[in-house]
């Protein structure tokens, strides 16, 4: 009877391969671990800011710009700027806007323009005038006969006044007005979104230093 011969070189090729799926398959990944000696951790991207800090390129290359609520101040610009140099321009898409010295940003601070239904209008504009303690005759609460708000977010044209009531228009301080239809820059809530009756409310930390700055007939342009 004839012995067979067990003849194991064939197996090699499979063995090889075999040892190849083992080592690449779609395990788990993460920190090497004896589970797992070939995994590595995902490195995070980190951010580096290729302009010089303390310009303003700089400053609004951060990753939290527009929405942050940081404010950029060219100091040495801004002791220079007053009524004969000084321009506003106001960005409506980044709800940020500018205090220019010429053609160089003395200050980059947020504002909050008209909503939807009362949108900020674009153009070119010429402040007319400034007041510093100023309150809206159109829009600000109803009191009763007492002093108790009864309504806020009121219209003067529209909403009834109680009997022995009044319209106590909302605040608008350091008030520099753009158009004869109600529209300007003043103090106010600044979220980063766009919430007023049309008007540009401008943070209380620098709108004393706009209302300084500028002028009667400092052009304003408001653009989107």
């Amino acid at each position: 009877m004839n012995k067979r011969i067990f003849n194991c070189n064939h197996l090699l090729p499979l063995l090889a391969l075999a040892i190849v799926a083992t080592l690449t398959s779609c395990g788990s990944t993460g920190s090497p671990s004896k589970a797992n000696p070939l995994a590595t951790t995902p490195l995070k991207a980190v951010f580096v800011n290729p302009y010089t800090p303390g310009t303003h390129k700089h400053f609004a290359a951060g990753p939290r710009y527009p929405q942050t609520y940081l404010i950029y101040k060219d100091i040495g610009l801004l002791s220079k700027t007053n009524a004969t140099n000084s321009k506003v321009i106001v960005n409506l898409s980044l709800q940020r806007a500018f205090l220019m010295n010429g053609d160089l940003i003395a200050m980059d601070y947020p504002v909050s323009t008209g909503n939807s239904k009362h949108p900020t209008p674009t153009g070119e504009f010429n402040i007319s005038e400034k007041v510093v303690n100023k309150r809206s005759n159109l829009y600000g609460e109803i009191l009763d006969v007492d002093g108790k708000v009864v309504q806020t977010d009121a219209d003067s044209r529209d909403d009834v006044i109680p009997e022995g009531g009044r319209f106590l228009g909302a605040s608008m301080a350091h008030w520099m007005r753009l158009t004869n239809g109600g529209i300007g820059m003043h103090r106010g809530k600044v979220p980063r979104y766009p919430a007023s009756h049309g008007c540009i409310r401008t943070p209380r930390s620098v709108v004393t230093t706009i209302y300084e700055k500028v002028g009667m007939g400092t052009p304003v342009s408001i653009q989107r």
